[in-house]
């Protein structure tokens, strides 16, 4: 974000906005906010704003095992959306192995 604030100020101010309707529109309560802010920042693997929401939802009064249950969860679905895409893309494995899928790739 520090990069986009010295080079494209417009668009952090943008963001900035956007975080003030949020917080002046919000329909959940805090707790429920932190925990999915928690959740999406897990997946999108950025630490700044796991450990940003995972205090926040210790400060809006989520208890260690709630989180942990988050972030179980979080990892519960990865798993489990991986799986079932993976599964999607391999489709039949004997039209594979005989060469008869296209990946598409430039050889």
């Amino acid at each position: 974000m520090r990069f986009l604030a010295q080079l494209f100020p417009e668009f952090a101010t943008k963001l900035d906005e956007m975080d003030a309707l949020y917080a002046e529109k919000r329909l959940i309560d805090e707790k429920t906010y932190q925990y999915i802010c928690f959740a999406v920042s897990v997946k999108a693997r950025s630490k700044p704003c796991v450990l940003k929401h995972f205090k926040g939802a210790l400060d809006a009064g989520a208890t260690l095992q709630e989180l942990a249950y988050i972030l179980a969860l979080v990892m519960r679905e990865a798993a489990g959306a991986d799986d079932c895409w993976t599964h999607d893309v391999l489709g039949d494995v004997a039209d594979i192995i005989a060469g008869k899928i296209d990946c598409g790739c430039k050889k």
